[in-house]
């Protein structure tokens, strides 16, 4: 896997430069504007762009832009946007476009590698990855419109630990349930939120684009 990393901290970039060629991931460029991370990918196109979202020169979201501009110009690269703390209209406006290849994580994820270099090969394939506790407010406080609201409080709870990633026999150990009552609740998610079925999709992340869909976030000010 090729990778690009853009942040303006040095010591970060190489850092997880080093650490990512550790893991066997190819990087191919470190650079700390986004203007640079764009260049650099329009003349060779990586499977992943890692992406600071605050860069120079304003520090507020040059890498939400630069991963929102390769998106269009280069959908087969996959973004993984990290930040320092959850903004919740950020990730919402990176994650709400339903054609995966994307990630929102918090920078502390990088500190276990083998999960973060994970998350990477997870969007390279076409999936998204989304900062679990960010999951957990999508889920856990649905508008009314929203699709989520007819889910039972029991199936919001299943539902985070689906779309955090957790396996069924997880759901079941970790809220002390049955296997069978785990796939039980799925089957009503499944069919209440009228998510794919087909083995090849990724039924752990439909659901909180199926939130995103139906209550997009509104453009600030700036972005008008």
């Amino acid at each position: 896997m090729r990778v690009i990393l853009a942040d303006d901290a040095v010591m970060v970039r190489e850092g997880l430069a080093r650490l990512l060629t550790d893991h066997h991931i190819d990087v191919i460029a470190a650079v700390g504007t986004a203007a640079q991370l764009v260049d650099l990918i329009d003349s060779d196109l990586p499977d992943v762009a890692v992406i600071d979202i605050r860069m120079p020169p304003t520090y507020t979201n040059e890498g939400l832009v630069a991963a929102q501009q390769i998106r269009r110009s280069h959908p087969e690269v996959a973004t993984m946007v990290l930040s320092q703390y959850v903004e919740f209209h950020y990730a919402r406006t990176l994650t709400a476009d339903p054609a995966g290849k994307v990630g929102y994580l918090l920078k502390d994820r990088i500190g276990d590698v083998a999960d973060f270099v994970a998350a990477l090969r997870r969007i390279a394939a076409g999936g998204i990855v989304v900062e679990p506790c960010l999951v957990d407010e999508l889920i856990a406080t649905p508008t009314a419109n929203a699709p989520l609201a007819t889910l039972t409080p029991r199936e919001r709870e299943v539902l985070v630990l689906v779309a955090q990633g957790k396996t069924d026999r997880g759901i079941a150990t970790e809220l002390f349930l049955t296997r069978k009552t785990v796939e039980a609740h799925i089957r009503s998610i499944l069919s209440k939120l009228n998510l794919p079925t087909d083995p090849a999709e990724n039924r752990r992340v439909h659901a909180v684009l199926t939130y995103l869909a139906a209550d997009p976030p509104q453009p600030s000010a700036d972005q008008r």
